[in-house]
């Protein structure tokens, strides 16, 4: 399944009525299981280029970006981080604020090479939000995440891939085929496994070695008992592809 954030003219900035088809989208892909894979992209020349400020009232004396972040981002970014299915970001060009959070809360990064990333929240005296401040010091070390937040500086896509930013970064022209290449084979994958992979490794932060150690055991006592593992080991002693169901 792809998702394409569909305002080029905006360099597809976040609207309300974008934050509903997420969210439509996000159901889709939790409920369908002909659904394996999602990837995620944007129209045109950009990513994302965070949160539409147009939109926002500025003189109104209760104005509340918290409530915002309540309702619309932060839900989001944690169904896609659950979500037991690998998610993909295509980033095709400038991803800045809440866009390259957005793309940073994904689990594997393409990055054309004209692409880059940008905390541009300090320049209107904001904090890095949709993530922001958890990906960037476990990603790319503290002192890299503190010069993104304090200086607002564009990164590079060549850049974002050496600091651990982005899985790998592409030609133009070969994004989306690689991210779709991508997309398809993890798709035709173990998808119940993959679940568990991204369960594992995104709750490892806060657990200790031995809490990790007592998560794998469970964990691989449950997929071992997954049709996926024996068509996996019938398929390696065949010296065939193997065809998981995912189920």
């Amino acid at each position: 399944m792809t998702i394409t954030l569909n305002r080029p003219e905006k360099l597809n900035a976040f609207v309300s009525e974008m934050h509903g088809l997420l969210r439509e989208a996000m159901t889709q892909a939790e409920n369908d299981p002909a659904v394996r894979a999602l990837l995620v992209t944007g129209a045109g020349r950009g990513f994302c280029a965070g949160q539409d400020l147009s939109e926002r009232d500025m003189n109104d004396p209760n104005l509340d970006l918290g409530s915002g972040l309540e309702a619309n981002y932060n839900p989001f970014i944690l169904r896609m981080r659950a979500l037991p299915k690998p998610v993909i970001a295509a980033v095709n060009g400038v991803a800045a604020g809440a866009g390259a959070n957005f793309a940073l809360a994904c689990d594997l990064v393409l990055a054309a090479r004209s692409a880059s990333f940008m905390q541009a929240f300090s320049k209107i005296a904001l904090v890095p939000d949709c993530g922001g401040t958890y990906w960037l010091p476990r990603l790319a070390g503290m002192q890299r995440a503190m010069g993104m937040a304090l200086l607002a500086e564009r990164v590079s896509a060549e850049d974002a891939e050496r600091w651990g930013l982005v899985w790998k970064v592409v030609d133009d022209a070969k994004l989306m085929d690689e991210a779709a290449a991508l997309a398809r084979a993890l798709a035709a994958g173990p998808t119940h496994t993959y679940g568990m992979i991204k369960k594992a490794l995104y709750t490892s932060p806060g657990n200790t070695l031995e809490q990790q150690l007592d998560l794998e055991r469970d964990f691989q006592r449950e997929v071992g008992r997954h049709g996926d593992y024996r068509e996996g080991v019938a398929a390696f002693l065949a010296k065939r592809r193997p065809a998981f169901t995912g189920r």
